[in-house]
């Protein structure tokens, strides 16, 4: 980066770019303003037909990234113990060679691949992973997926015969929305994104009514006006009440004998769920769930939106799986008001009749050193990547932007398996305890470096997608990542794109992904947004649900692991988000991880404000700057998850995952609190 100041520049090489923020799936449009090679400002694009002006901190700070400076410029590769510069073509004739070699002699079950956030919101450079995972053909690949959102995918999968449902909540027609362990305010949604939280509550409240449950007074709660704060885990039985007290009164009679099955063994399941037991489980007030129930009664159709607070518990299947028979029962699903289904703008979903998923789930065999997991939807539990290392069966671990000291559980395990691989090699644009432990580091371009569009489309809350074309010239010698995997497969003996005569580029390869989408590739370039109305209901997902014989509202795997749930601990450890940081990404911005306290629990534990605390788990312990506050209830104590300071993975255990689906327990972990 030039040491000549932004005001000392010339106002001539002032510009303008319009763009959209990849930093999470909201997508929100933003304007780039650049002074020579200097990205020097973020704001919001007021014309963005979706987000129209908002940024969030995450967004704005796309500058203090692009010039960060612990950037990585250039190729490494650890020689003698040490990370040392080098150039792409050693680099990648070295990593070519040493993982052919491996395969060779282990075969292609010997390559671990990790799917990580970094290249998630990279459309080419995702689809060329995919293609490179494809050509090795190796059973061993890892995403997010099992490290904080299973349960949704399942659910579509076990409920509704299909893991490509994507529902989401109708928030323009909705009266009465539930938000359960999802806080869209400071996280923007889970897998349903949410451009402008605050502007969009606000408008939710003024014509419908909106609840929360959560152990903490989160942002969404206090703008919700309805919260509830049961025990961390515990959101299971509030929903297990709502379903038992809807089917006896207030269901939708002629929905559930046309478009169900099951409906006996459900009501049975959820039958213990009265009043005072949900209310003994959960530590809430009788009052409170009848004001609930009354709600969801009087306005008919309900939309329930869960996040990361559920899916990252031991009760997240079952909290889940209740959320979407609550919607089912009430005449919800695929309706105005209630939930609708994305049916994409790069792949339509109507245009094919979707294959209708096995009753009992869509899983296959998993990895050899933990025979009681399998695979879900073709990945592996992240969990079981250290145990797979540290038994020989993975030698090599391609890890594809992805920081897995502080996102894979179990660190205190999974570090000394790393150090134990042959090769480690990491996509990256900024230095961490990942790349330090990698034994090729590959720098490719941040999203104001490349062309891009709307990777998950099915995400956005509107039918559409985006183009933006690269804002800068890549720093140093960052490369597309498509272009490093491409190089990477040709070494392999793989042919995925040709990089070696100049024709094949950002656009190109973008144009050859999107060429089935709803609209021709240079329209979306020209428009920059393209969007075409939804359809609700849709006669896609109505047939889709007549094909399966009606939606199965109780599968054997969800009956069983609610009939086996226990109550929480005392204390609890459960996760949260902040403003400023996004797993492991943008400490610079300056988000400490606090460790959140209700001052009963600051009493019994001899700890007091802004004194450093020790949290411990029977796996770990980790120690932070005690925050005491009164918005989070009494049992629960709350630490953000992504940081490397204070990694909340060294309380967690890879021994501790859900059997149906791998994902690692996040949520409700046992824990004690100590003045460090």
């Amino acid at each position: 980066m030039t040491e000549l100041s932004v005001t000392e520049l010339p106002i001539t090489d002032t510009r303008t770019v319009r763009s959209f923020c990849r930093i999470c799936t909201s997508v929100c449009g933003i304007l780039v303003e650049t002074v020579g090679d200097e990205v020097i400002r973020v704001r919001g694009d007021r014309d963005h037909p979706l987000s129209r002006g908002y940024t969030c901190p995450k967004g704005r700070s796309l500058p203090r990234m692009h010039h960060h400076p612990d950037r990585i410029e250039r190729p490494l590769m650890k020689v003698d113990g040490e990370l040392r510069s080098t150039t792409w073509e050693e680099c990648l004739d070295d990593l070519g060679g040493r993982l052919r070699t491996i395969i060779e002699r282990h075969g292609p079950e010997s390559v671990g691949v990790f799917f990580g956030s970094g290249i998630g919101m990279d459309a080419a450079g995702y689809t060329m992973a995919q293609a490179l995972h494809a050509a090795i053909g190796t059973p061993a690949r890892f995403s997010p997926l099992t490290i904080d959102g299973t349960a949704k995918v399942l659910i579509a999968d076990l409920v509704g015969g299909s893991p490509a449902l994507s529902g989401r909540p109708d928030y323009d027609n909705a009266s009465f929305v539930i938000f359960v362990g999802s806080n869209p305010v400071v996280s923007h949604g889970h897998t349903v994104a949410m451009p402008n939280p605050t502007g969009t509550l606000r408008a939710l409240r003024e014509r419908a009514e909106v609840w929360v449950i959560d152990p903490r007074d989160t942002e969404t709660a206090r703008l919700a006006g309805h919260h509830l704060a049961p025990r961390p885990g515990t959101d299971y039985a509030i929903l297990a009440h709502l379903v038992r007290e809807v089917l006896r009164d207030g269901a939708d009679r002629e929905a559930v004998a046309r478009h169900t099955q099951g409906v006996e063994t459900l009501a049975a399941a959820v039958e213990p769920f009265t009043s005072e037991h949900t209310a003994r489980i959960a530590d809430v007030s009788a009052e409170d769930l009848a004001a609930l129930l009354a709600g969801a009664r009087r306005a008919g159709r309900v939309a329930v939106e869960t996040g990361t607070g559920v899916t990252m518990a031991s009760s997240a299947n079952v909290t889940q799986w209740l959320a979407w028979s609550l919607m089912i029962i009430t005449g919800s699903m695929n309706q105005p008001g209630g939930a609708w289904f994305h049916p994409g703008f790069k792949n339509q979903l109507e245009a094919y009749e979707l294959p209708v998923s096995p009753v009992e789930g869509s899983f296959g065999p998993g990895p050899r050193s933990r025979p009681e997991t399998h695979s879900f939807l073709g990945e592996w539990p992240c969990a079981v990547l250290a145990d797979e290392i540290r038994a020989g069966n993975i030698r090599a671990v391609l890890n594809l932007g992805g920081h897995l000291v502080t996102a894979f559980p179990d660190t205190e395990t999974l570090v000394p398996a790393l150090r134990e691989l042959e090769l480690f090699a990491t996509i990256e644009i900024i230095s961490n305890e990942t790349t330090a432990l990698s034994t090729h580091v590959l720098p490719t371009k941040d999203q104001l470096e490349r062309a891009d569009v709307s990777l998950w489309d099915f995400l956005i809350q509107r039918v559409a997608t985006q183009h933006t074309p690269a804002v800068v010239e890549p720093v140093g010698d960052r490369r597309s990542v498509w272009w490093v995997l491409a190089e990477l497969g040709r070494r392999l003996g793989h042919q995925l794109a040709d990089t070696s005569s100049g024709q094949v580029t950002d656009d190109t390869l973008l144009a050859e992904i999107t060429a089935h989408a709803r609209r021709p590739f240079d329209e979306v370039v020209s428009a920059g947004w393209v969007e075409v109305p939804r359809e609700v209901p849709s006669p896609w997902v109505d047939g889709h649900v007549e094909r399966m014989g009606g939606w199965r509202l109780a599968p054997r795997l969800l009956v069983d692991q609610l009939a086996a749930l226990e109550p929480p601990a005392p204390l609890v450890f459960t996760p949260r988000r902040q403003k400023r940081h996004l797993n492991s990404q943008l400490d610079f911005l300056g988000d400490q991880p606090e460790i959140v306290l209700h001052p009963d629990d600051a009493v019994a534990a001899g700890v007091v404000d802004s004194q450093p605390v020790t949290v411990r788990s029977t796996s770990g312990e980790i120690t932070g700057i005690a925050k005491i506050d009164g918005t989070i209830r009494r049992g629960a104590v709350s630490v953000p998850h992504g940081h490397q300071s204070a990694n909340v993975n060294r309380l967690t255990d890879r021994n501790q995952v859900d059997l149906v689906t791998g994902m690692a327990r996040y949520n409700a972990i046992p824990v004690s609190v100590h003045p460090a």
